[in-house]
């Protein structure tokens, strides 16, 4: 049986996922993507090879995507984290949807029609309002690891309004927050609707309503409070972090199957 790889090198997380032929996950892996990508896509392949008891020679074919893709030199070929991560979300849900990504460095929305194909899609790249690297400079000003951000927002009984999007601007903020004696779960929350108002400002929402990504998948109640500002229940995939990884691995034996060469 023939096995396919899909890595995905973000800016902060690299992740790479094995499927079957029958796109059953048989291996995942997640690293720090460091200073070096290349050797962090070595070692997330050893990792998952090792989970799925496999050898590197039984991989027919990969694909890499993400901010590092350029850096992963066996990769059969590259595509976008757009294309990668509307793959990922249309296998677990065949309909009409938007999908949301969150990053940790950019946030994506991408439109697919009821084939899974995209027809549209909007990104933010002007600043790390609206990312992960958002909710890791109010960890920092907070003093608090960024685990505990999604308990904290959850039990806040009050929203907190942060009037700044601008990341730097923000984290003063919210120090202004602290000495006027706000509490630290409301300024959390007020953190979290920030992140959710700049994707709102993004784009429109058209059918299912997906999210995706690592920033989601450590911090469930961002899905609940963009489902509150879109007016439509947040679906959040199984594995939300690997989906990028594994849209890639699809799309490696999609065009192993069609016979397409390496790009």
């Amino acid at each position: 049986m023939p096995y396919f790889c899909g890595v995905d090198i973000g800016a902060s997380a690299a992740k790479l996922v094995i499927v079957d032929e029958t796109a059953r996950t048989v291996g995942k892996a997640l690293r720090r993507s460091g200073i070096d990508y290349t050797a962090t896509a070595e070692a997330c392949l050893a990792d998952a090879l090792s989970e799925a008891g496999l050898a590197r020679e039984q991989i027919a074919a990969t694909l890499a995507t993400g901010y590092g893709r350029d850096n992963v030199p066996w990769a059969d070929a590259r595509m976008t984290e757009i294309a990668c991560h509307g793959r990922g979300a249309w296998h677990h849900f065949r309909r009409p949807m938007t999908v949301i990504d969150i990053g940790a460095q950019d946030s994506k929305v991408m439109h697919l029609d009821g084939a899974g194909r995209r027809t549209s899609f909007k990104m933010n790249r002007k600043c790390a309002a609206g990312t992960g690297a958002f909710l890791e400079e109010i960890a920092h000003r907070l003093d608090l690891p960024l685990s505990d951000l999604n308990g904290l927002a959850e039990r806040s009984t009050k929203d907190v309004t942060l009037s700044s999007f601008c990341t730097v601007f923000a984290a003063t903020e919210i120090l202004e927050r602290i000495r006027a004696g706000e509490a630290v779960e409301d300024i959390v929350k007020g953190a979290f609707r920030s992140v959710v108002n700049r994707i709102f400002e993004m784009d429109t929402v058209d059918g299912t309503l997906v999210m995706t990504g690592g920033v989601v998948a450590h911090n469930p109640f961002l899905a609940t409070l963009v489902g509150e500002s879109f007016g439509a229940e947040a679906l959040v995939p199984p594995d939300a972090q690997h989906v990028g990884a594994f849209g890639a691995a699809l799309l490696a034996s999609e065009r192993a199957r069609k016979g397409e060469q390496p790009c």
